[in-house]
C-alpha cells in the first residue's frame, strides 16, 4: 500500500527565505522572548493519550490489526459486490493507523534527542506496515482491477459510494502502475526495515544533531538559530561568516546525506522502472494529480521569464544594499539580506504575531480568522525554536475531528508572523476538507499550499499597508520579493538539481563531491555565471544537504512554485472583484482531495492548463512587484 507521505517542514531553503524580514543585528528577536514561556501543543488534550508510551495506543494498535484481519477476510476479490462496506471500513482502518502514528510522530518532533521516544516511533512505523502489507495491500490493487461495469453497477445503487468517486477514480489511475500483490505487499512489510526508510531516518537525525558556532565568545547554535542569524543580519560579514559555518558544519555530514540521496534516487530509479512510468517527474505528478505537459510548461516558465526576473531583481537589490550598507559585491550569503533603511526594528512578541495574522485574516475572511484563533487557544500550535525540535515549520492535518497542528520555531521576526500566516492557513484548509472524510480531505500537492500562500499574502498586505514610511515600503517589497523568488525560481532550480543527481544515479553511485558540483551546476542555470549578478558563489557548494525534501519526497518542491504562481494569479482576481470571492475560495478549501487543479480554479476565471498561463502569473505577480520596487527606489536615490 502507498501511503502518504510523513509531514515535512516547509524547505529548509524555501524557509531560509523567509527569514529576509526586517530584523537587525543577529539576536535582537530572541533578547525579548523568554523560551519557557512560549506556548506549546497539547497533544494528549486532542489524541486521549497520557503520553508516547501510553498502553492505550498499544491496545488500539492491537484492536485495529484484528479489525484489519477481518477486513481482509471479509471483502478480499468480493469488490465486485460490496465495495461501499468495504471502503467505509477500510476508512475507520486507515484512520485509526493514522491517528496513532501522527501522534508518535508529533511528539518525537519536539523531542529528537530521545532515543526512547525514537525507538517508540520506529516500533509503531513497522506495527502499522506490516498491518498494511499483511491486510490492506489488497484493496487498492483491487479496486484499480476492478471492471468498470461492476463499478457502475455500485455506483448506480449507491448515493453514498458516488461520494467517494474522486478517491475511487484516483486509486484507478494507479491501475497501470501497480505490481502484483505479493511485490507490494513486500515492499510495504520491509519498507521500515530495509530500504531508504532507515536511510533516512539516519539522516534527519544527524541533521537534528548539527551544532554551530561562529566564534569562541558565542554558544553553539543549531540550524534554525543559524539560519535565523544568517538571513536577518544587516552586517554583510556576519552573514558571510553565517554561511561560511552553515557550509562547514554541513560539510561534516555531507557523506550521509550524500548517502542517503543515493538510496533515494536508487529507489526512485527502479520504482519507476518496474512501474513503468515515463519519465523522472511522472510518478509524482500522478499522485499530484497534474499532467506532465503542465509540470513542464511550469518549469520552463520558470527558467526563462523567472530566470529573466530574478536577475533583474538581484541587479536591484545589489544597488540598494550598495547606497545603503555601502556594499560593493553581492555575495551568495547577501541573497536574502534585509533592507536596512533606518526604520524601525521591528520584532514581534508571540502574542503581536497572532494579533497581526488575526487582523490579516479578518480583513479577507472573518471566518478563516476565527478558525486561525481556534487554532492558537486550543493549543495547537508548538511555538518555540528550542533544541532537540525539527527545524522549519509545518501543519500537520492528522485526521478529521483531531488535527490540525502547527509546529513552529518562531524567534520574533517578521519571517515568523509570515509563517504564523503560512501554517495557520494549512490549518484552515485542513479543518475546511474535514467534511470530505479521511481518504478525501487531503488536497492533492498542486492545491495545497492554496490557503497557507494566500493566507501569507492577506498577512503582507496588511503590513504593507501600514508601512510608516516609503523606505520601510520598499524594505517590505523586497523581503516579499525575496520570498516568491525563492518560492518559484529557486524550488525550480532545486528541481533541477534533482534531475542532474536522480539522472546521474542511473550510472552508478554518484559521490559527494558529484553532487556539490550539481548543485553548483543549477545554481549557475538558475542565477547566472559568477560575476554574472552575484560576485562570489563562496560556501554554498554543501547547502543541499539540508533540504529534507529531496530525501522524503523526490519532485516534491515545483508544488511551492506551482502554488505561489496560482495564488499569485487568485489574489489577482480578487484584487479585480472581491465579490462573492471569499464564498468560492471557502468552497475551494473544503473541497479537500475532490478536485483537480483545473475544475478548482476554474470559477476564478484561471486557466493553469493553458501553457502560456505560467510565464503571464510570473509577470504579472512577481513583475508587478518588481515595478513597485524599482520605482519606489529610484524614487528614493538607491537605484
Amino acid at each position: 500500500r502507498q501511503r502518504a507521505p510523513p509531514p515535512q517542514p516547509d524547505l529548509p531553503g524555501r524557509n531560509a527565505s523567509r527569514r529576509g524580514a526586517e530584523q537587525a543585528g543577529t539576536w535582537c528577536a530572541m533578547a525579548v522572548l523568554d523560551l519557557a514561556k512560549l506556548p506549546r501543543w497539547n497533544l494528549e488534550k486532542h489524541f486521549g493519550y497520557s503520553g508516547p508510551f501510553d498502553d492505550r495506543i498499544d491496545a488500539e494498535m492491537e484492536a485495529v490489526e484484528r479489525a484489519a484481519k477481518d477486513f481482509c477476510g471479509d471483502f478480499k476479490g468480493k469488490l465486485g459486490e460490496h465495495l461501499e462496506d468495504a471502503l467505509t471500513k477500510y476508512e475507520e482502518i486507515d484512520t485509526a493507523l493514522d491517528k496513532m502514528s501522527a501522534y508518535v510522530r508529533l511528539r518525537y518532533d519536539t523531542d529528537m534527542e530521545n532515543a526512547e521516544l525514537r525507538k517508540r516511533q520506529v516500533s509503531i512505523k513497522q506495527k502499522t506496515s506490516k498491518i498494511c502489507g499483511d491486510y490492506l495491500v489488497f484493496f487498492d490493487l483491487e479496486l484499480a482491477d476492478l471492471p468498470q461495469e461492476r463499478l457502475e453497477v455500485q455506483y448506480d445503487g449507491s448515493e453514498n459510494l458516488r461520494k467517494y468517486k474522486s478517491y475511487i477514480d484516483n486509486v484507478r489511475k494507479t491501475r497501470p502502475h501497480n505490481l502484483s500483490q505479493d511485490v507490494e505487499r513486500a515492499l510495504t512489510v520491509r519498507a521500515p526495515y530495509v530500504g531508504k526508510t532507515p536511510v533516512v531516518d539516519f539522516y534527519d537525525k544527524e541533521l537534528s544533531l548539527l551544532r554551530f558556532k561562529l566564534d569562541d565568545s558565542e554558544k553553539e547554535m543549531n540550524l534554525e538559530r543559524l539560519l535565523n542569524l544568517l538571513t536577518n543580519s544587516k552586517d554583510s560579514e556576519k552573514r558571510a561568516s553565517a554561511m561560511q559555518e552553515l557550509n562547514r558544519g554541513l560539510e561534516k555530514m555531507v557523506r550521509a546525506a550524500a548517502l542517503s540521496l543515493n538510496v533515494v534516487a536508487g529507489a526512485w530509479e527502479i520504482e519507476n522502472k518496474e512501474r513503468g512510468y515515463k519519465n523522472l517527474r511522472s510518478r509524482r505528478n500522478l499522485s499530484n494529480n497534474v499532467p506532465d505537459d503542465v509540470v513542464n510548461s511550469l518549469l520552463q516558465g520558470a527558467r526563462v521569464k523567472g530566470v529573466e526576473l530574478a536577475k533583474r531583481y538581484y541587479g536591484l537589490k545589489k544597488s540598494i544594499l550598495k547606497a545603503t550598507q555601502g556594499l560593493e559585491t553581492l555575495r551568495w550569503s547577501d541573497r536574502n539580506a534585509p533592507i536596512d533603511v533606518g526604520g524601525t526594528e521591528d520584532t514581534y512578541t508571540w502574542e503581536q504575531a497572532v494579533s497581526l495574522v488575526q487582523k490579516g485574516y479578518s480583513k479577507f475572511s472573518p471566518y478563516m480568522a476565527e478558525l486561525f484563533m481556534n487554532q492558537v487557544d486550543q493549543h495547537r500550535i508548538d511555538v518555540p525554536a528550542v533544541n532537540g525540535k525539527a527545524g522549519g515549520a509545518y501543519c500537520h492535518g492528522v485526521v478529521p475531528g483531531i488535527g490540525p497542528f502547527q509546529l513552529l520555531n518562531f524567534n520574533g521576526s517578521k519571517h515568523d508572523v509570515a509563517t504564523l500566516a503560512h501554517e495557520s492557513g494549512h490549518g484552515c484548509h485542513f479543518i475546511l476538507s474535514s467534511c470530505q472524510g479521511h481518504l478525501q480531505s487531503h488536497p492533492p500537492l498542486t492545491l495545497a499550499e492554496t490557503a497557507s500562500i494566500f493566507g501569507e499574502m492577506i498577512v503582507f498586505r496588511d503590513l504593507l499597508d501600514s508601512a510608516p514610511s516609503p523606505a520601510e515600503r520598499l524594505a517590505m517589497l523586497m523581503s516579499k520579493i525575496d520570498d516568491i523568488i525563492n518560492s518559484v525560481v529557486r524550488q525550480c532550480s532545486f528541481d533541477r538539481f534533482e534531475e542532474l543527481v536522480h539522472t546521474s544515479r542511473k550510472e552508478g553511485e554518484v559521490s559527494h563531491e558529484d553532487i556539490c558540483k550539481y548543485w553548483m551546476q543549477a545554481v549557475v542555470q538558475y542565477y547566472g555565471e559568477e560575476g554574472e549578478v552575484f560576485d562570489s558563489y563562496e560556501n554554498i557548494s554543501h547547502l543541499w544537504a539540508y533540504v529534507t525534501h529531496f530525501h522524503h519526497v523526490p519532485f516534491y518542491v515545483y508544488s511551492y512554485a506551482f502554488a505561489d504562481l496560482v495564488v499569485g494569479s487568485l489574489y489577482g482576481a480578487y484584487l479585480k472583484s472581491s465579490e462573492g470571492f471569499e464564498e468560492k475560495l471557502l468552497e475551494l478549501l473544503k473541497a479537500g482531495g475532490t478536485q483537480d487543479f483545473v475544475t478548482a480554479l476554474s470559477p476564478f476565471g484561471l486557466k493553469p492548463d493553458d501553457p502560456a498561463f505560467w510565464a503571464d502569473a510570473l509577470e504579472a505577480h512577481l513583475g508587478g512587484l518588481m515595478d513597485e520596487a524599482e520605482k519606489l527606489a529610484k524614487e528614493l536615490g538607491y537605484a
